[in-house]
Parts: C-alpha cells; structure tokens; sequence
C-alpha cells in the first residue's frame, strides 16, 4: 500500500471509478486546477495495479501524437507507437489531462475507444486494435477555462462517464495538507482560512483561485523555514496574477489571515 500515492476520499469518486473500469467505461473528471484530479488517477491507477499513461494536452497535440508515427532510423523507417496506442496495447490506463487542449483532430481516434467498439483504428499501419477489458480511457478539463473554440462537443462529452472535482471542504483540505507537509495544526488551519477568503473574492480577476497544490506549496515552504508571509507570496499570490496591484490586494488579505 505504500507505493499508492496518498489521496484524501472526498465524495463516491473511489466507488464510481471502480464501477467505470470495471465496466469498460471512458471517464471524463471535471475541474478547476490543483484540485486534486491527477493525483486521484495516480492513485487509483496504483490501487488497481494498472500501468498509467498520462498526456499532458495542448495546442499543438496531434492525433499523430498519441497514436503513433513513422520515424526514421540507421537508414530505416521504423513505427513508433504513441502512448494511447501503448495503453491500448497493454492494457492500461491512459489519461488525456486537459483534453480540450488538444487540436481537434484527437477526436477523431478518441470517439471509438470511447463507445462500445472500443477500437483504435491506425490508418498509417492498417492496424484494428480492439481494447482489452483492462484498458481506460480517461480525460479531464477545467470547465473554467471554456469557451467557444476550446469547450468540448456535447458528441464527445456525451461518451463518457462523468465526475465533477472541486476544492476539498475544510476538514479534508486540512486532512490533505497535513498529510503531504506534516504542517502543524495551526499554520494549516491559517492556510485554509486563507484559501477560503481568497476563494470568496469576486471583484479580482482572476482566472483560478488558490488550490490545494499551492496550499501544499505554501505548507512546504514553511515547514522549511521559510518566512510564513513569503511564502504565502511565492507559493500562493504570486501564482494566482502577474498584475501588481492585484497581489498587493491579495497580500492584504495574506497578512490579515497569516502570522508573521
């Protein structure tokens, strides 16, 4: 159990992933960043003893990316495979993080692995690979950051099981903290009171607000010995908007919720 990285239940997502894998089913997990999704796949793919691929999306993510090219070699033109077509193949698990990230033309090979042919069809090997019931296909977004161009097709949203993430509540924020810094209780519970006011403001414009990663960092920070306040800057505020009078408001709110 050890090697399982940590991961604080919050609601029934444990039971819901079994029952999706289980059951030959894609997953889609919502969420704002650094709520904890890629951590909860880490270790539920380590729960079930499965290998994880896990693909950082963006804009310049091919379909020819995860499924695999042509590459040239000692004179020779040889097939690499790409890490959708490796999870297939072997059976695990492969995580597309922030999928709506990716050009377009991913869905073409994500719709039939994502209803009940799960299938990879690879037009440049002429290959029909046929998933194995130990594969998963998994993606995750911030539906904050949606918008026209980038949201996601209700015709591939509607392929898969559904998940919503947010921040954790009080009780399990502080859980997690503790757990990954060993912070004692009262710089935690500042921290999280400082989260929940930052979380509260609606006149900044901030596109996220602070997460339980940079809880984390913070905490880290300052078990090290590094100045509370500081840290809280560098690991929190400065994060959160490059625009100057922006973190100085947020340093307000720092210094009334930190001690020095």
């Amino acid at each position: 159990m050890s090697d399982i990285p940590y991961y604080q239940t919050q609601n029934n997502e444990v039971e819901l992933f079994e029952h999706s894998y289980n059951n030959q089913l894609p997953l889609l997990i919502k969420g704002p960043t650094g709520c904890g999704k890629t951590r909860f796949i880490q270790h539920m793919a380590a729960k079930l003893g499965r290998k994880l691929y896990t693909v950082a999306c963006h804009d310049d993510l091919t379909a020819a990316d995860l499924v695999g090219r042509h590459l040239i070699g000692d004179g020779e033109t040889y097939w690499q495979d790409g890490p959708l077509t490796k999870a297939v193949r072997e059976g695990a698990i492969c995580y597309l993080d922030e999928v709506v990230e990716a050009r377009k033309d991913t869905t073409v090979v994500l719709h039939p692995l994502s209803d009940d042919r799960r299938i990879l069809p690879i037009e440049r090997t002429g290959e029909l690979l046929e998933a194995p019931k130990d594969f998963m296909l998994i993606v995750s977004y911030n539906p904050g950051y949606q918008n026209l161009l980038k949201g996601m097709k209700p015709s591939t949203r509607q392929r898969f099981i559904s998940m919503r993430f947010n921040y954790p509540d009080v009780a399990t924020e502080t859980t997690i903290i503790q757990n990954e810094t060993k912070i004692d209780d009262k710089t935690a519970t500042q921290l999280i009171e400082l989260a929940h006011a930052l979380r509260a403001l609606k006149d900044h414009d901030l596109e996220e607000s602070a997460s339980t990663r940079l809880l984390v960092y913070a905490a880290t920070l300052i078990n090290a010995g590094f100045a509370p306040i500081d840290a809280c800057r560098a690991a929190i505020i400065e994060p959160l908007t490059d625009d100057e009078e922006t973190v100085e408001a947020l340093m307000e709110v720092v210094r009334a919720k930190i001690g020095s």
